[in-house]
This record gives C-alpha cells, structure tokens and sequence, in this order.
C-alpha cells in the first residue's frame, strides 16, 4: 500500500498566511480533480427497489435506509431451493453372520431446479441408496425417487412430489465464468449439527481442473471450477451460484489435509450438467459421444518438437478403425489443439467436450501434423454403441492387442516374456494403461499380469474378451487378481 503523504506546512519557507492560502486552493484544486478523475466518491446506482452504493472495489446495497452486502438479496431469493438429502442403504461389506443387520446414512445437499419436484445432486451423495429422504427449508419431509445418476461426472438427478410452492434455481452459463468472479456457495455442511442452508462467499480461483483423485469415487470426466468458497462434508450436491442467483456449478469435493474446508473446493461446471440432466430424466443415464481416439497429455519434448508455442494439446496414441477420428483422417501422433472452435489444453478437457456432443454431430478438430497445422470434420458417433461393436483386437509390432477398461492386453507368451525381458506368468499381459480410464484410477500399471478376470482365471485374449462382452453394461465394479511387475499378488477393482 502507498504510504498515506500529507503536506508538511510547519516546514514552509514562503512569505507568510498568503502563500499559504495559496498553496490551500491549489491542493483543493488538484484534489477535486483526482476525486472527479478515480471517482472515489460515492455513487448510487439504482438496482430494482435497492441502490447500490460504490464506495470502493465493494459494493454495498442501500435497501429502506439500510446499507446490506451484494450477496444478501440474491441469497434471499434461492436459499430455500437447497435441500438436505439423506441416503440410507443396508452394509454390504459386513462379516456374513452381520450382514442384513446394519445400515448407514449418508446425507448431502441438492437443490430444486424445476418447480414438478426434480432436484439436482451428486451422485457420490445416492450411491448405492436403498432409501432417499429429502428434507425442504420448510421443514417438510418427502420420499425421494432416484431419475437417473451418472459416476462418470459424479451427478445425479432424484425426483419428490412437492405438497407446497417450491423455490427453483436456473442454470447458468459456466464458461462465461472469469477467474476473480464472486462465487455464493449453499448447502448443509457437517448435517449432524443441523447447519442447514449455510451461505459461504469467495470467488473463482481457477477453472478446468482435472486429473483430480478422490479415491474409488473419482469421477472420469473432470473440468472442475476451482473456489475458495469454503465447501465441507455435506455441501456435496449444493449450488455454486453468481451474483445473479445463478447455478455455475455443483459442489462436489474438497482438497484439504484435515477433511474440512481450507479453501480449496471444486465444482461441476453447470454447462456439464445441462449436457446430462436431460438424459437423466430420459433415459435415466447419459448418452455420449464417441470420437474413436486413444489419448495421453503433450509433453514438453513433444510440443518443442511439433514447434507448438505452449505445453499444451492431446496426443493421439492410437485410432479405432472406421471411428469418427479415422473416417476424419487422424492418425497416431497427430496433436489436438482445438475442438469445435474451443482451445484444448489436456485429455480431460477432450474427453468432456466429446463425451458431451450428440450422435451424428459434425465437430471441427484444429490438429498438428509434422509441425504443420490442420483442419477437419469429424461426425461424432454414440460411444455405447460405437464400443459394443468395434473390433477391440488389433494387430501392433507384431503381436496381438486388445483394449479395454483402458487397458492394451497382450498375450502372455513365451516369445514375448523374452522380447520383454520378464519372467513368464499364465496370465494376459498389460502393455499400456491410458490415464484418466478406469484401469488407470484402479492403479493398475504397465508391467502387471491378470491372473482372473471376475473370479475366473485367464490365459489367453479370447477368454478376456469372452468375459469382457458378458460384463457389457456392468455398472458394478470388477475384480481383477493380478501379479504386480514386482511380482508380488495383488487384487485390484475397476469400476467401468
């Protein structure tokens, strides 16, 4: 801060009281002039039935004679459409003689975004629910039905009969979102204190975080809003709203070496949302679109190389035969930069904008090829269909290769245990995980040796891929027993 200078008259050498009235109407002079210049002045501007009074970078509202915060009359208007969600479901990993007996209850927040009764969340908060509950601001209690959820994003969408007039929340526009923007946070944080709709204010500290892990429940899909709105356990599933009133986000995690907030706190962006929610209510899952590509982030050798002037991009491993990509001319070792006019920085930020597109939608792909840049059309294909029929077997280098969960699997056999230089095991072996999928997040790494795939063991690609088309649609997770590259045994779970 500049140091508050003032004139020093005791040390004045003019002629007497005239300079010194001089000197008075000159400082008067250039101080009206500064003041009209900064306008450091007061200022009301009207706003509805409130001014607002600019008395510096904070805004004040004068409402009948009262000077109140910006945040007060939007949180007036939506506090009451957050609701507080209880979960209950029966244990599952409880000994046998136990198991029936024992229930927990986990309890979130959501908020009404149609006046018939939906109610948007995560989908962390439902998981595995054999009962929802949903609490109001008017203290009413209803039944809850689950419309449709989706782990992938880690939203969800339940449903209540609503006896009274419901407050609702509208969807914002999330990539009109700056970083510095103010961001209001509602939820119940910590529900066994009954903290119900507590109101947290900061701003957006920074936009599209991905490659975040929250353990077995770490969604695949990530371009996360940063804030230092504080957001601890129960928030989940509550607003992230603007000035407005306005939905920019969905409250989902925290990043804090305690479990509660130290003002780091991640949202969905709402714009992802308003991708799913109609799908939701639908079909009661997602549908998403397909490009055909495998991914993995630029690295700085590669971007040097490729003459790029930012460490920025998706490599391009390898291409589905007859995909979106391939019909489109993309090849492995092209470099992604830019999709439907958007800049790409990373694989996440690609696989949400693709995973988001609909069926048969024409898509532009800004890519550098050998230092030269290009463009194409690729036509976005629906990916549960694209992979139920995709060939998931090619041939590389020579040998066999099959994809899934991603995962590149290969026939553990002798010639390649010696091309290797690895001892043989009876198994599949794993060549390349891809990051970000669901082998990735169940730490499965190259180097390892599925022994058994669902509890049955494997040796050759056929039995996998056998096992892999039965467990199509499989929402459950999958047990894997694995030798480790260290050798050592070990059971992994993936979840698809």
């Amino acid at each position: 801060m500049s140091p508050n200078i003032s004139p020093d008259y005791s040390r004045s050498r003019g002629p007497g009281s005239k300079s010194v009235a001089m000197i008075a109407v000159v400082f008067t002079a250039v101080g009206i002039l500064i003041a009209a210049n900064l306008d450091l002045s007061p200022r009301l501007k009207a706003q509805g039935s409130a001014n607002v009074l600019q008395t510096g970078p904070y805004p004040v509202v004068e409402r009948d004679g009262n000077l109140e915060s910006p945040f007060v009359g939007t949180v007036e208007r939506v506090k009451n459409a957050v609701v507080n969600i209880s979960a209950q479901s029966h244990e599952t990993n409880q000994p046998w003689w136990l198991r029936g007996s024992s229930q927990s209850t986990s309890s979130g927040s959501g908020f009404f975004f149609r006046d018939d009764g939906y109610i948007l969340t995560n989908a962390h908060v439902i998981r595995g629910a054999d009962k929802l509950s949903v609490w109001t601001s008017s203290g009413y209690r209803y039944d809850a039905q689950l419309v449709g959820a989706d782990p992938m994003t880690d939203l969800a969408v339940i449903k209540v009969d609503p006896e009274e007039k419901i407050t609702t929340i509208s969807f914002g526009d999330s990539d009109k979102l700056k970083v510095g923007d103010w961001a209001i946070a509602i939820g119940n944080p910590f529900p066994q204190v009954g903290l119900d709709r507590t109101v947290t204010v900061g701003v957006i500290s920074a936009k599209g975080r991905s490659n975040l892990q929250f353990g077995s429940e770490t969604p695949m899909y990530q371009s996360y809003i940063q804030t230092d709105a504080s957001i601890n356990p129960g928030n989940s599933g509550g607003p992230l709203l603007n000035l407005r009133g306005d939905c920019i986000g969905v409250n989902a995690a925290i990043s804090s070496p305690t479990g509660t907030s130290v003002g780091i706190g991640f949202a969905i962006p709402i714009n992802l949302a308003k991708a799913i929610v109609p799908d939701l209510i639908s079909d009661g899952h997602p549908n998403r679109g397909w490009l055909g590509i495998w991914l993995s982030d630029v690295t700085e050798r590669q971007a040097k190389r490729q003459g790029l002037e930012a460490v920025r991009g998706v490599l391009i491993d390898s291409v589905f035969t007859n995909s979106p990509a391939h019909e489109a001319g993309l090849k492995r070792g092209d470099i992604i930069i830019g999709l439907d006019g958007k800049e790409v920085g990373n694989a996440s930020q690609l696989s949400v904008v693709v995973s988001t597109a609909r069926n048969n939608t024409p898509i532009d792909v800004e890519y550098v090829r050998d230092g030269s840049h290009y463009f194409t059309e690729a036509v976005i294909a629906d990916r549960e269909t694209a992979l139920a029929t995709a060939n998931r077997r090619t041939r590389e280098d020579d040998f066999e290769v099959s994809r899934w969960l991603g995962m590149e699997l290969m026939d553990f056999t002798p010639e390649i245990s010696r091309a290797l230089g690895v001892e043989q095991a009876d198994g599949i072996y794993v060549r390349r995980v891809y990051p970000g999928t669901p082998a990735a997040n169940a730490s499965i790494t190259r180097g390892t040796v599925i022994l058994q795939v669902n509890n049955t063991p494997v040796k050759f690609l056929d039995e996998v891929e056998q096992i892999a088309r039965g467990l199509e649609g499989r929402r459950e997770r999958i047990p894997l027993i694995v030798q480790e590259p260290d050798g050592t045994i070990a059971r992994k779970v993936v979840r698809p």
